[in-house]
């Protein structure tokens, strides 16, 4: 352990309590993905203790989502930086802290975004001051807290893909797994939006003059589902369905919204070329079909947090726990850093699990020591 990681270990020894207060103070503040005001709120807090410790936060604005705010330690001698990333929004809806603010049950917290990813941007905050307590790292050190991952970073992505060009790593806090495991991959994943147009007709006067788009739609979900492939990691879902009128009118329209996953970058094209064949055929003579692409996530691959990974087991192990790598299917914006070639690291966070509902929870025994394996990580980057 370098002399920077040593006094950067020993100033988080003593913050739990700290650390616990602020994510109390996080999680009681209400900041579903489309509640600018909330995420806002969320970021302004962080903004207060990060300029306590003197360190430069520059707000992006942003009119429909959250600002993305960008906190920076200089460096003393320049060079690539190292990003450290989260997110600020979540999944609940406005009004959830009011029926289920932040609560403990000894070492465990509950509420709305406690491990996502709340504690993950505790621990940021906390690993950014304790290295600049500790003296500060020679390449510069930039914090990149976004508002929109939950709904596929429409606006997040570009600001992290302009900020992560080039750096030397990038360490995003999303939770650790309730194994205890960080995530050293991940799927990425496209949503698509299908619309079926056809022709209406009464279903018992004249039923043959019509094309129905949910006869057609229906055809087409079978055949979408058969394109899953669990040995190469690809899944399609159609979640969301809607179409027609009434029950006595055959459809003239219909649509649905499918989630497709995948495992490396090379295996989108392919995917969305079958997806277009499926749609072009006519199932139902008389119908058509178009979609649109929505939001991208791509994938985190193991060849580009592997030597991060090492790193970071490295450093847990001087901190005082034992740690793996772990695949998970969910997306996160890791995949934007590593799809650019950036060395990239996720799962960070403290553990926690069954994020996006009401059971959802955090160590808090993990804040100090996640803390630390993190910032050791960082700071040994310069050996």
């Amino acid at each position: 352990m370098t002399p920077l990681a040593a006094r950067a270990t020993e100033w988080l020894a003593s913050r739990r309590g700290e650390m616990e207060d602020f994510l109390r103070r996080l999680v009681d503040i209400d900041s579903g993905s489309r509640d600018k005001s909330g995420i806002d709120a969320v970021g302004d807090a962080m903004i207060e203790l990060l300029a306590a410790d003197g360190i430069t936060v520059t707000r992006i604005p942003n009119e429909t989502y959250g600002d993305v705010l960008r906190a920076e330690l200089p460096g003393h001698a320049g060079g690539p930086p190292v990003l450290l990333m989260g997110h600020r929004d979540t999944v609940f809806p406005k009004g959830t802290v009011a029926t289920r603010p932040f609560t403990r049950d000894g070492d465990v917290a509950y509420g709305p975004g406690v491990a996502d990813m709340k504690g993950g941007l505790v621990v940021d905050l906390f690993v950014m001051r304790a290295l600049r307590a500790a003296g500060g790292t020679a390449f510069p050190l930039i914090g990149l807290f976004t508002a929109d991952e939950e709904i596929g970073s429409p606006s997040g992505r570009a600001v992290i893909e302009a900020t992560a060009k080039g750096a030397r790593a990038a360490f995003n806090t999303e939770p650790g797994r309730a194994s205890g495991n960080v995530v050293t991959s991940r799927k990425g994943g496209i949503t698509l939006h299908i619309a079926v147009t056809g022709r209406a007709a009464h279903s018992g006067v004249n039923h043959a003059e019509g094309a129905s788009a949910i006869g057609a739609l229906a055809a087409k979900i079978t055949a979408l589902h058969a394109m899953t492939d669990y040995a190469t990691g690809i899944t399609t879902n159609v979640g969301v369905i809607r179409g027609g009128r009434t029950h006595n009118t055959v459809a003239d329209h219909a649509e649905a919204e499918l989630d497709i996953r995948f495992m490396s970058v090379d295996q989108l094209d392919g995917i969305l070329a079958r997806v277009g064949a499926i749609l072009a055929a006519e199932d139902v003579k008389g119908t058509t079909a178009t979609f649109e692409r929505g939001q991208l996530f791509m994938p985190l691959e193991a060849s580009h947090s592997a030597e991060l990974f090492a790193r970071y087991r490295t450093a847990a192990a001087v901190v005082g726990f034992a740690v793996d790598g772990e695949f998970t299917g969910g997306c996160a914006d890791s995949g934007f850093t590593a799809s650019l070639g950036v060395p990239s690291l996720c799962g960070l966070g403290p553990v926690g699990g069954k994020a996006h509902t009401d059971g959802e929870y955090c160590r808090l025994d993990t804040l100090v020591p996640r803390a630390q394996a993190l910032a050791v990580t960082i700071a040994d980057l310069e050996v």
